[in-house]
């Protein structure tokens, strides 16, 4: 698709951008506050140029802003000590980050080397279903094992999906503290040739990882084995072969593999090969621990590791349009996340179209209930509710206590 051009930006901005959504899910109450007073928003105009350490004391002023700069995207940063438009007035030392929502970033590019549909920046229904996977054990494993309950699942607007989390103790971590659990999180590592090593000196799996696999096996079946069949090529079975742990095993497999066969089949014949050992064997047992492995290395979540580990990471804002798609990066729901289908994402031309077809409005306010940009912004209406109750609920406790 075309680049977006600055006059469709700004009727989008003008017209459809839900700037008093975006406030208050920032806000977290319906008059501003520090969580928004001393936010960084940070511009990001044509000719790669960046500003930064724009603050806001209301979401009109927020808007009034972007309709004058009309940037290409905004991010947001962390809430400051102060407000970041006065940071060089501040005393030296004193302006630093406090809080943020504790973000993560999966890409499909991370997927590269075992997705075979696409590759690079193209994306479709298929390969979606990686980052689809991913969703369901990191939501899980988010709520599950750390109790947080306030995520937001939002599109980047082109081969990935973003996640904010705005409990109020993620909120506070420190920099050491998210570095902890993005380090939790990580499983699958960096160089694809080498074997997990999440076992920690005994071969049983920790508890989180063994609730992942149970959903992960039938994942790795249905997308690794007969979707993707990434085994098919030479190249595909040989990153396979170099996660076995037995000479013995990787050579039978290698000289029958010679004769095309399809993932399964491959599959079915290491499988087949385990069960040569005896049942009770160290050597099998080693084996069926890396037969599961293998199923994490392929399905389970990789995160951009440097996106969620520091506060002052600036990360794009819902609602933007995505520049060299024109898809505006939408929340998802993580309960119906494999029905979401990325290219039926609402474009910022189509959008702007439907205006088209009803009757024109005379203010340039936000029109977004009437395209189907609607049901985007309804779950970040949801998702703001819920969070504005909790701190009702805890502002009537505190009062109470007194």
């Amino acid at each position: 698709m075309d680049k977006v051009s600055p006059e469709v930006m700004l009727a989008f901005y003008r017209r459809l951008y839900p700037f008093k959504s975006i406030f208050h899910w920032l806000n977290h109450q319906p008059t501003p506050e520090s969580l928004f007073v001393k936010r960084e928003i940070a511009f990001n105009l044509p000719g790669d140029v960046i500003i930064r350490y724009n603050s806001f004391n209301d979401h009109d002023e927020f808007k009034k802003q972007v309709c004058k700069l009309n940037p290409t995207r905004f991010e947001i940063g962390p809430v400051y000590t102060s407000r970041p438009r006065d940071r060089k007035t501040a005393r030296p030392g004193s302006f630093n980050p406090m809080q943020r929502e504790l973000v993560f970033d999966i890409d499909m590019t991370d997927y590269d080397p075992i997705r075979t549909c696409c590759s690079d920046a193209d994306i479709c229904k298929r390969c979606w279903s990686f980052i689809s996977a991913a969703v369901r054990v990191l939501d899980t494993a988010i709520r599950d094992q750390f109790g947080y309950q306030h995520l937001l699942w939002v599109y980047s607007g082109r081969r990935g999906i973003h996640l904010w989390i705005s409990d109020k103790e993620a909120m506070g971590l420190t920099d050491e503290q998210r570095k902890a659990i993005v380090n939790w999180l990580t499983v699958v590592p960096k160089d694809e040739s080498k074997r997990l090593n999440v076992r920690f000196g005994s071969r049983a799996l920790p508890a989180s990882l063994q609730t992942a696999l149970d959903h992960l096996a039938v994942v790795f079946s249905e997308l690794i084995l007969y979707d993707q069949d990434c085994f098919a090529s030479p190249e595909g079975y040989e990153a396979l072969l170099k996660l076995i742990p037995d000479t013995r095993v990787v050579e039978a497999l290698r000289s029958e593999w010679t004769a095309p066969s399809s993932s399964q089949d491959k599959w079915k014949s290491f499988k087949t090969q385990i069960k040569t050992y005896t049942k009770n064997s160290s050597q099998r047992a080693l084996l069926t621990a890396a037969m599961e492995d293998i199923i994490l290395q392929y399905t389970y979540p990789r995160l951009d590791e440097n996106v969620s580990k520091k506060r002052n990471h600036l990360l794009k804002a819902p609602f933007c349009v995505h520049p060299k798609t024109g898809r505006v990066c939408v929340p998802i729901d993580p309960e119906r996340i494999e029905e979401f289908d990325p290219e039926s994402v609402p474009t910022v031309g189509q959008l702007l179209a439907e205006l088209d077809t009803v009757a024109e409005s005379a203010e340039h306010h936000s029109d977004w209930e009437r395209t189907s940009l609607k049901p985007y912004v309804d779950m970040l209406e949801k998702h703001n509710l819920r969070i504005m109750e909790e701190v009702r609920k805890e502002k009537r406790g505190s009062d109470m206590s007194w």
